[in-house]
Formats: structure tokens, C-alpha cells, sequence
């Protein structure tokens, strides 16, 4: 596939991931960090960064596109698939979206389909090294089919949810989902 026919319509192609957040850089120390996993799951968890990292990782290459209009083609990220963490979280099955919940306030929702998609992960690395703090340390989760704002930095929590509801950029009218090729940038 050549590159015009995988950058979405109203991108321009890009060399380098522009550093774009709302609000400032928090300072995360490794050892207080932890993911809280509640809502509907059979028990609310809250696991410590070492036990985070332990879990299956892989290795995923995916473009990655902003609803500012740029595009960065085969971005190379490593961390734990989504399907991963379901796994432990012991999901409700009434369960069909997901709110994703950073440090500094952040939020962005998700249906089930889209945060289980097989490309879903939270990245420990970019490229094959640590995330820098500009884009994400710890965590961060990569949703490479939606616009790039539902793939928060410095994830914190995931709560499970029957009903959906909109996060932070969502409710500030962004569109609900996000989808690149639909040109889904605002509801």
C-alpha cells in the first residue's frame, strides 16, 4: 500500500510525533504509580508498576493520526495489549465501553470493539526506547484506528462502563469516537 492511500483525508504526513497535551507534564515516580482498574469488573484492582510491566508484551508498527491534522506513518510501539489487561480485570459482560482515566485530570472513552481492537496496547516504549515524559511516561495507551487524542498519556485508571459517556476532549466537543477516516474531529 503506498503512503498517499494510508493518511487519512484533511492529514499531511509527518517525520517526527508532535508533542501536543492539555495542561503540564505531571512528574510520575515509578514506585507510587499505579493503574486502578474499576466500574464493572468483579474486583476493583490497583496494580504497582513492576507487576504492570510484567505482563505480555508485544511489539506493534501502526500510523498514528492527529485530529490536528498530521500523520505519522509506521510508528513502532512495545507495551501490554488491552486484551491483556481485560484479562485480569475480570470484566463484567455488561461492560461495553471504557473511560480511560490519566494523571492531571485527563479522560477519553472508548467502546469495548475499540479498545480490544488486536493494534490496543499501553505503551512502556516509542520506537525502542522509554516514553519520555512529553509523551507519556509511564504509560500510555495507543489507539492507532482513532485520532490520537484517545491515546492518553500518563494512564492511571480504566473504568469499565455500561453507558457511554464522553471524556475530557469529548465533552468539550470533540467527536465521540474519533475515527480518522471518517473525519470524525468533532460531534
Amino acid at each position: 500500500m503506498s503512503n498517499e492511500n494510508r493518511i487519512p483525508p484533511g492529514q499531511f504526513l509527518t517525520e517526527k510525533i508532535p508533542v501536543l497535551h492539555e495542561g503540564e507534564i505531571p512528574h510520575i515516580e515509578l514506585d507510587s504509580w499505579r493503574l486502578n482498574i474499576f466500574g464493572l469488573v468483579e474486583e476493583e484492582i490497583e496494580i504497582d508498576f513492576e507487576t504492570f510491566k510484567s505482563l505480555q508484551k508485544k511489539l506493534k508498527t501502526s500510523d498514528f493520526h492527529c485530529v490536528t491534522h498530521w500523520s505519522k506513518l509506521n510508528v513502532t510501539w512495545e507495551g501490554i495489549p488491552s486484551t491483556e489487561v481485560v484479562k485480569i480485570a475480570r470484566v463484567k459482560p455488561e461492560a461495553k465501553f471504557v473511560m480511560i482515566h490519566s494523571y492531571g485530570g485527563y479522560s477519553t472513552n472508548l467502546s469495548m470493539e475499540d479498545f480490544l481492537s488486536d493494534d490496543v496496547l499501553f505503551a512502556l516504549k516509542l520506537e525502542g526506547k522509554e516514553l519520555s515524559p512529553e509523551h507519556g511516561y509511564p504509560v500510555r495507551l495507543v489507539v492507532p484506528k482513532l485520532y490520537a487524542w484517545k491515546s492518553a498519556k500518563w494512564v492511571k485508571g480504566i473504568e469499565f462502563m455500561e453507558k457511554n459517556k464522553p471524556g475530557y476532549w469529548e465533552s468539550r466537543g470533540y467527536h465521540i469516537r474519533g475515527e480518522p477516516w471518517a473525519e470524525e474531529r468533532f460531534g
